[in-house]
């Protein structure tokens, strides 16, 4: 059996990606697209709004793949949240490495 690595959890790992203001913009405009896209839905009587296309695409691949579950209104929101959340993750992991890639130079 190998030993844990020295340093922190995940979860701490995760939450500090989560952290970083890219991260935190990239959420910000995806609950945005979504409250707009629920909005426009819900007001538009017929049910052939397009508008819940806009925050799928923001947080694709994550939100294409998790819209296979089952057929329910409630899914889409289920897709887009998860798929937002997994995206600005790794904006935050990949901002952070870049940043610490910078300050080895």
């Amino acid at each position: 059996m190998t030993a844990a690595p020295p340093g922190r959890s995940l979860s701490r790992k995760a939450a500090h990606a989560l952290r970083h203001p890219a991260a935190l913009v990239y959420l910000a405009v995806c609950a945005i697209l979504l409250v707009w896209a629920l909005a426009v839905t819900l007001a538009d009587g017929s049910d052939e709004s397009m508008a819940g296309v806009i925050p799928l695409l923001a947080t694709a691949p994550v939100s294409l793949v998790l819209l296979m579950l089952p057929d329910h209104g409630s899914m889409l929101v289920v897709a887009v949240l998860l798929g937002a959340l997994v995206n600005a993750l790794i904006i935050g992991m990949c901002a952070r490495a870049l940043r610490k890639g910078y300050s080895a130079n």
